[in-house]
């Protein structure tokens, strides 16, 4: 079966250090200390290193969100 999904999906990587695996999540978090309420950055994460990069943000008390890497959000 083929991979269906565009280019820019297909080539994301997991944000995670030393992880070259495909993402499949987008992490967007702020740091409410540096970042105005607008400001949002984004990470992705592979199935496995989801809940770590989100658990690693979230400890600092930054908000956070996750939600699948959808195709016409790849190109961020």
């Amino acid at each position: 079966m083929s991979d269906a999904r565009p280019a820019q999906v297909a080539d994301a990587v997991c944000s995670r250090a030393g992880c070259r695996a495909a993402a499949q999540w987008r992490i967007d978090w702020r740091n409410p200390r540096i970042h105005a309420e607008d400001r949002r950055k984004t990470w992705v994460a592979c199935d496995e290193h989801v809940g770590y990069l989100r658990e690693f943000l979230a400890a600092r008390d930054f908000p956070v969100s996750v939600a699948p890497l959808a195709p016409t959000e790849a190109a961020r």
